[in-house]
């Protein structure tokens, strides 16, 4: 198949949506397919993909006012253009909102299939930053799934949020995780020692400093005695959560080997953002071998098994993200029959193995296209 993924990001941007449309442009160059990436351009220019498994056309670009890590593409013939270039058997359309609606139109105007993505809460977004405008995200939301030929949730709560607001055509497609680079052996003792010095527990929170993710949460953590919090990850809240965090460590932005290190390192992993469509950092914790404390909504409730991996909390409750970390701190042996079951769960979870589970996606709806057109 010659496939085209228009996505909002790309590395080397850092987030979730970024990472899994590289994973899938380099499981379908692996399965012998023939990617074609559009994505928006990144700050230093649109200079050439070195890295990349496959062709990458940037589209001109400016940052979010307010958030300039995040990159919003400008209108361009560039992205029809591509898809023709390419001749698209298929349009991977990785989390549609700017960029991926002109993909979806100029799929539509050449009558080639489109399978669209979800992966942001948008309707989350809207409540986070202006305070209203979720029934104006779920109409935007409706409007660009509902001319998808599929669209594809990350979880059963996503699934669900999507058919109860009228999006049609909804299936299951899971993210997958590197077992490979995370796993319970990269633990680092000297990176411990220099993290925690005297010996505390360490607990960790990996992903975006913004406020949808409500990392202020584990102020309570931090005054808990003998625990050394660590944030990994940059964005507009940095400096705010420096104030809100005391005693926290803050380590920027890691990637690689290095992040496989730090999370292999961590005792518990815990995650704040209620508005996650799924959360990649809890499954790379789970891989990781380490506990996890998670709040009891979206993409967790899927990867977490209460009182088996992990423990999950009230959404926005501080005190309960605390209480859950404490209850941890004190029981070694709990904390390691967590991180081994954790590890068990996510063992199948590769990317080759969810990788096949969307190109059988692409063949249902080229299927579905083909008898249409009979």
């Amino acid at each position: 198949m010659r496939v085209v993924i228009v996505t909002e990001s790309f590395p080397p941007d850092v987030n979730g949506v970024a990472h899994c449309a590289l994973q899938t442009a380099r499981h379908l160059v692996d399965r012998g397919h023939v990617p074609l990436v559009v994505a928006p351009a990144t700050a230093a220019g649109s200079g050439p993909d070195a890295t990349a498994p496959c062709p990458v056309v940037r589209i001109p670009s400016i940052p979010l006012p307010g958030y300039p890590q995040v990159r919003v593409a400008l209108p361009s013939r560039r992205v029809a253009a591509a898809i023709t270039e390419h001749r698209a058997d298929i349009v991977h359309l990785a989390s549609p909102f700017i960029l991926g609606v002109r993909g979806m139109a100029a799929a539509a105007r050449l009558g080639i299939p489109a399978v669209a993505v979800y992966q942001t809460d948008l309707a989350g977004y809207a409540r986070t930053y202006v305070g209203a405008g979720e029934a104006t995200a779920w109409r935007r939301i409706r409007s660009v799934h509902a001319a998808a030929d599929r669209t594809l949730a990350p979880s059963s709560v996503a699934l669900h949020d999507l058919e109860a607001h009228g999006v049609p055509r909804v299936k299951l497609w899971a993210r997958g995780v590197d077992t490979v680079r995370f796993r319970p052996d990269r633990r680092d003792e000297a990176m411990r020692r220099e993290l925690a010095p005297n010996g505390e527990l360490i607990v960790g929170y990996v992903g975006r400093l913004a406020p949808e993710k409500q990392v202020e949460l584990l102020a309570g953590v931090c005054g808990l005695d003998g625990v050394r919090v660590v944030i990994v990850g940059d964005g507009p809240s940095q400096t705010s959560l420096t104030e809100q965090l005391p005693g926290a460590v803050f380590l920027g932005r890691r990637t690689g080997d290095e992040l496989a290190r730090i999370f292999a390192s961590l005792d518990v992993f815990a995650h704040t953002g209620p508005f996650e469509t799924f959360c990649q950092t809890v499954q790379e914790a789970m891989a990781s071998g380490v506990p996890v404390v998670a709040p009891a909504a979206g993409g967790p409730l899927d990867l977490v098994a209460h009182g088996c991996t992990g423990l999950l909390v009230p959404p926005r409750d501080a005190a309960a993200v605390r209480d859950a970390v404490w209850s941890l701190a004190g029981d070694p042996a709990l904390r390691a029959a967590y991180g081994a079951a954790a590890r068990d769960m996510v063992e199948g979870r590769t990317w080759a193995a969810v990788g096949d589970q969307l190109i059988g996606h692409y063949g249902d709806v080229l299927s579905a296209r083909t008898v249409v057109a009979a």
